[in-house]
């Protein structure tokens, strides 16, 4: 609809109407256009009342031969189409069933009925796909609840389960904002490479990329190591697991970038925190230190937090709620003491808590939870790299908000960050969410080539494999920083759901590459 309204207008511009006719012609456009989505319909609500439409579907029910609850996807909320069986092709009626899918014209009228304003009394019913019954009881789209798991085993039906379908559509909005946040603030948007011959983190965790046959002997060198020359891109390439060196060139000369991507992990982790693949935001700013850096995490989480509460009332409604129902089933221990909207409600009016390393190690080691012996990776000192249950607790029992930890030792973090003064501890913070854990994890960057060559050798990289990352700063280097942000993570957040498979469209984990 917009778009036909968008061309029309143009072409009424062309003419020179005045601005009266051309009101006059978007409202009259507006009053005649019959196809309507389920939730254009249902926010029109009465005002569409006696208007002839055009509305398609699924169907998610048919009761007594007459009230078919038709779902386009649109929305969480159903269209009540009334059948006047009298009227209708008996052979019709009987291929309407849950899960078929059916193109409905007929007239909007206010609703008999409770808990809708406006139904449709059908006037014509095309069958545009069949569903056989007797097949669809061994689906998720058979209408009664279904465990995760087996939503996860077919995953090509559960966009059309309406726990996955408002996590689909909550996980667009917050994509959505994103986008919207860096294009209010003067960013450039920046595709970054998929396929990188560096590791932006020197972890060695990569899927390798070859245009070699496998199932024919691979090419040597003197070595007898294989001759990645002869390969498609003449080096050892790999799917990247960070867009961040990328990103921080183009910064140096375009000031403030992000890009927005798939990335790529090869860890052996079999958990509910942790995709070999999944889509990371990645800002970098020059003339950015490591307060301004933490400045504008903070305020990003909190608008597009805040645009999908906006923009997604009914699905978060619908979560909030399947939220508090799961969180019953729960041990006590185990509960969360706040409500999902109340979780959220918090984040977005409280101003992060911000400490340094080195004072969240004194306050794990103080902790009666160390102090027992519950941790299951105890607390060895200073130094000790930080697992998500020591996260948790801080976010979760000690400070009860979310926190910002700062100023990491050197050893535990990657070769890119700034070293500061104390020769000790580098630049870099992560921010910690409730349920969560680590949500961002960022740093203001080493800007300084001697300091960055030390820190390359140290990590045993490749100099010559970087000698472009190398030359920024050699021609006009500059304080800079950037972050970045697991996009999964930050719906799991929003939508309360547990395990991170359940946030992406089709989860790719160890083993599993089904769909």
């Amino acid at each position: 609809m917009e778009l036909f309204v968008e061309i029309s207008i143009k072409n009424y511009t062309y003419y020179n109407l005045t601005f009266v006719k051309y009101d006059y012609f978007c409202n009259s456009l507006r009053k005649f256009m019959k196809n309507f989505t389920v939730k254009e319909l249902l926010d029109k609500s009465k005002e569409a009342v006696s208007q002839e439409i055009k509305i398609q579907g699924w169907v998610r029910s048919f009761r007594s031969n007459r009230f078919i609850a038709l779902n386009d996807g649109s929305t969480i909320k159903n269209i009540q189409v009334v059948v006047d069986f009298e009227e209708f092709d008996p052979e019709i009626l009987k291929k309407i069933s849950t899960a078929a899918s059916l193109s409905v014209r007929g007239e909007v009228v206010e609703s008999q009925g409770a808990g809708q304003e406006i139904e449709v009394i059908a006037k014509n019913i095309e069958i545009l796909g069949e569903a056989n019954p007797e097949e669809l009881q061994s689906t998720i789209l058979q209408p009664k609840q279904h465990s995760l798991e087996k939503l996860r085993e077919q995953a090509h039906l559960r966009f059309r389960t309406n726990t996955f379908s408002a996590i689909m559509r909550v996980r667009n909005s917050l994509m959505f904002g994103i986008h919207k946040y860096f294009n209010e603030n003067g960013f450039v948007y920046i595709n970054t490479p998929i396929i990188t011959g560096s590791d932006a983190e020197g972890a060695g965790e990569m899927f390798s990329v070859t245009n070699f046959d496998l199932e024919k002997e691979l090419p040597k060198d003197e070595e007898g190591k294989v001759d990645f020359a002869q390969d498609f891109f003449g080096k050892h390439t790999n799917l990247t697991v960070s867009g961040q060196l990328e990103g921080e060139v183009a910064a140096m000369g375009l000031g403030k970038i992000y890009t927005f991507g798939p990335t790529f992990r090869a860890e052996n982790s079999n958990t509910a925190r942790h995709l070999a693949e999944f889509w990371m935001i990645e800002p970098e700013m020059a003339f950015y230190n490591l307060d301004m850096n933490m400045d504008l995490a903070e305020d990003m989480l909190k608008y597009v937090i805040q645009y999908a509460l906006d923009t997604c009332p009914d699905d978060m409604s619908f979560l909030a709620e399947r939220f508090d129902k799961e969180q019953t089933q729960k041990p006590q221990n185990e509960r969360s003491e706040l409500n999902l909207m109340e979780r959220l409600d918090y984040v977005l009016n409280n101003k992060f808590i911000r400490l340094t390393y080195t004072e969240a190690i004194d306050i794990l080691q103080k902790s009666k939870h160390h102090q027992k012996g519950k941790f299951q990776y105890p607390i060895e000192g200073w130094g000790t790299d930080l697992q998500s249950e020591h996260e948790r607790y801080l976010v979760e029992k000690h400070f009860k908000t979310p926190v910002i930890l700062f100023d990491y030792p050197a050893h535990i973090k990657a070769f890119y960050m700034r070293m500061n003064e104390d020769g000790k501890t580098v630049r870099a913070m992560d921010i910690l969410f409730p349920g969560i854990g680590e949500i961002v994890g960022g740093s203001q960057r080493e800007e300084r080539l001697e300091i960055l060559d030390e820190k390359i050798e140290q990590f045993g990289i490749d100099k010559e494999e970087l000698w472009w990352y190398r030359d920024t700063r050699k021609f006009g280097t500059v304080p800079h920083s950037g972050f970045g942000l697991g996009l999964e993570r930050l719906v799991l957040f929003v939508t309360g759901m547990g395990n991170i498979r359940d946030v992406i469209p089709f989860p790719r984990t160890p083993k599993n590459a089904e769909f």
